[in-house]
């Protein structure tokens, strides 16, 4: 029995083993074929046979669009070209703050895996099979993959190719660049939002500061918005920010990258935003990057790239080297807004107050000539553009410019949320006075501070460069340096101030006014003359030596601008750039040599390599000695005539060489101010020259230009930083060829006369 027994046990042992080889084999083929089909899809996948592959090229070297950013003469951001606000950083120049919530948050066994997580595959299958998934399976290096190389699916089976893709991208970026390299890269490539393209853009945007400074919160917040960047907004939704990076710090803690008693701390902090929004209408010196955009599209465009093609000012991610001081142009743009937001716009309004027409100046026929104005004014808004180019009919548009409409308007105390009129609102701001500063250094020919209107998001129109209004008696000393220069003549030099009839080659006569009637009838001085910017003085002496020559002189001084050679120019009558008097009159305080107005030092491309150098042009246009007489000239402007209440208001004791300048009707009010080391020109005045004060006293430039001029340079001196030179303008080495003391003058003149007498 038991031998049987033994028999048919044997037996079924047997007839089992060939079942289970056969089962063994498929379970190891199966294993091995799927192994083998993982490898040939992974190579399918590399060589391109699934959808696009990067290159090797491209690997090395990943697009990616940077923004060509601008300096200030300090090195200090001014602001950036882009179509994506990204400046790339190395790992050295991240904090370690930064990198410690990355990795505790995104990817803890970054530096074990070589670009895939096996262990967090895995965990994320099981919770996909159990339904208890936490977190996602993509490393540091899938995540940068995606944000390279790979393009949203359609689909989930799409997605899923995607996934594949990204494996192999992975594990190629692995082999190219080291971790560190990696994390960099996916810094500089993710996207913010809010124009925050990139972590050095972020850091600057969200907090003010760099990607080395930023803090253990700051990095935090920064981390957190990897997850999603439109849902983690800091402008919107502070508090989910807040919540989001407490996370992140909480990762940090469990992965022993900070302390408890740290993380305590840290959680309760607020958000604390420095917010500096980027974009092309805001920040610094809005107008001066709007101008040089246009001088650099064209740089561009005609300077190659080594392969051959042209750069890009939005893409290549240029650095452009400026010669504006950044705090100086803090100063101007704050002395533009005190003196025009605190005093001369509230006194405009209530100068107006109650006047039906106002703030237009028409004796005849004004509602039509505001009329028209408002219309032409309408025509080239933004608003009638767009509704013309949609193919709207000239009713249509009349309708809507006279249908409330919700809107936001600009105004000293801030944007003004409200309900108007397209129509309306143009006539609001014709009221509205804007204004244009630039100052130089006469020895260099570097602008310093360019401020070319009051706010460049609602008023793009440049008072630097791009507008040219009548000078008034600004160009004056043009017209005394030919006296200086021509006739050896000095400041204490004397002429009748009397209404001069000058026979014009047409036949007919001028007869000029002045604006007051000091001393008429009565010798003065040129110095006198200039100082109270009388009229009679100034038409003798263009008279004199010709308009051609006060034409000439004015090239000579870098005026480019049409200026007709008529009597009438001695008065100011052109219509001149604010950009182009100021180097004219620096030319003065740089011993007579005009030095062109320049913007730029350097451009650089990306990686510092140098691309161009700028250096000024330069011409000879009077003598030294011309040049220095002419500056002792516009002193008495300063110490004794329309510019004297930067002695008596703003309290200047140092030497100020300067002249008003106020055109018909109180249109345009200007002070161009000299010092040795900085020449500063104001204009001030509405967009259209029939809205103005209308009196003298509050229209004049002395009262609208000078003291912008005056807050201006008060911040300045006081900056120690600057340490701008308070001296006085350097004498020429070969003496004087006249005296400039008026004393002595006088004294010598009286010694000639009877000199003269007693030899009769």
């Amino acid at each position: 029995m038991s031998v049987k027994k033994n028999t048919k046990t044997k037996g079924k042992s047997e007839a089992k083993k060939p079942g289970f080889l056969k089962w063994l084999l498929i379970l190891w083929g199966g294993f091995f074929l799927s192994i083998f089909l993982l490898f040939g899809l992974f190579v399918l996948i590399s060589n391109g046979y699934l959808g696009k592959m990067p290159s090797f090229e491209e690997l090395e070297n990943p697009e990616s669009s940077q923004a060509s950013l601008i300096f200030a003469d300090d090195g200090r951001l001014l602001g950036s070209y882009f179509i994506e606000n990204r400046s790339d950083v190395d790992f050295r120049d991240l904090s370690p703050n930064l990198v410690n919530a990355l990795i505790a948050t995104e990817d803890i066994r970054f530096y074990q895996h070589p670009g895939i997580d096996f262990k967090a595959m895995g965990r994320v299958l099981v919770g996909v099979i159990t339904g208890s998934l936490k977190g996602g399976g993509s490393t540091i290096t899938q995540q940068l993959a995606k944000l390279l190389f790979t393009e949203e699916p359609g689909s989930s089976l799409l997605r899923v190719k995607q996934k594949l893709n990204e494996w192999v991208i992975a594990v190629k970026l692995e082999k190219s660049y080291s971790k560190e390299e990696i994390i960099a890269m996916y810094l500089n490539k993710y996207d913010f939002i809010n124009n925050a393209d990139g972590i050095q853009t972020a850091a600057r945007v969200y907090f003010g500061t760099t990607p080395d400074s930023l803090t253990l919160t700051q990095s935090a917040t920064l981390v957190g918005m990897l997850q999603n960047s439109s849902l983690y907004n800091p402008f919107r939704r502070p508090e989910l920010v807040t919540q989001r990076r407490n996370v992140v710090l909480g990762q940090m803690y469990r992965n022993d990258f900070i302390d408890e008693i740290t993380y305590d701390s840290a959680i309760v902090q607020p958000l604390a935003l420095n917010v500096n929004k980027q974009g092309h209408d805001q920040g610094l010196a809005s107008y001066f990057r709007e101008y040089l955009r246009g001088y650099l599209t064209d740089w561009a465009s005609e300077n190659l790239k080594p392969d051959g093609t042209p750069y890009n000012l939005y893409r290549d991610g240029l650095r452009i080297y400026t010669t504006v001081n950044y705090d100086m142009q803090v100063y101007a743009e704050a002395a533009v807004k005190e003196h025009l937001g605190k005093d001369l716009q509230p006194s405009f309004y209530r100068h107006w107050k109650g006047y039906t027409n106002g703030p237009f100046d028409f004796e005849n026929d004004a509602v039509q000539e505001i009329q028209k104005i408002l219309n032409t004014a309408k025509k080239r808004s933004e608003r009638y553009r767009l509704m013309k180019k949609a193919g709207y009919s000239n009713d249509s548009i009349d309708i809507a410019f006279k249908t409330p409409t919700p809107m936001t308007l600009f105004s000293w105390n801030g944007d003004i949320d409200t309900v108007l009129t397209p129509m309306d609102s143009i006539r609001y701001y014709k009221g509205i006075l804007q204004a244009g500063l630039m100052s130089v250094q006469p020895q260099t020919g570097q602008v310093k501070a360019y401020v070319g209107g009051i706010d460049y998001r609602y008023f793009k129109y440049d008072h630097v460069t791009q507008a040219k209004r009548q000078v008034g008696s600004t160009f004056k000393p043009i017209v005394y340096s030919l006296a200086m220069q021509e006739g050896n003549m000095s400041p204490c030099s004397k002429m009748a101030n009397v209404q001069p009839m000058i026979r014009l080659p047409d036949g007919t006569f001028w007869k000029p006014k002045n604006s007051n009637s000091k001393f008429e009838g009565s010798e003065v001085t040129l110095k006198w003359a200039l100082a109270n910017s009388i009229n009679w003085i100034s038409a003798q002496l263009i008279d004199k030596y010709n308009p051609a020559a006060v034409v000439k002189m004015a090239r000579n001084l870098g005026i480019t601008s049409y200026i007709p050679p008529l009597h009438a120019i001695a008065l100011g009558t052109p219509d001149i750039s604010l950009y182009e008097m100021v180097g004219a009159m620096s030319t003065f305080a740089n011993k007579g040599v005009h030095m062109k107005p320049i913007f730029i030092t350097r451009i650089e491309d990306k990686n510092g390599n140098v691309l161009e150098r700028f250096t000024p042009e330069s011409n000879e246009a009077m003598s030294e000695e011309t040049a220095y007489l002419m500056l002792s000239l516009m002193k008495g402007v300063v110490e004794s005539g329309t510019g004297v209440r930067l002695k008596y208001t703003y309290g200047f004791t140092n030497p100020i060489a300067g002249k008003t300048g106020t055109t018909q009707n109180q249109s345009d009010g200007w002070f161009m101010g000299i010092t040795p080391k900085l020449m500063t020109g104001v204009w001030v005045g509405a967009e259209d020259r029939s809205v103005h004060f209308r009196t003298i006293t509050e229209g004049q430039g002395a009262n609208m230009a000078l003291p912008i001029w005056a807050l201006f340079m008060k911040a300045v001196y006081a900056d120690k930083k600057i340490d701008l030179y308070q001296g006085d303008f350097e004498k020429p080495l070969k003496p004087l060829s006249v005296e400039i003391d008026c004393d002595v003058y006088d004294a010598q003149h009286r010694k000639k006369i009877f000199e003269k007498t007693s030899d009769f």
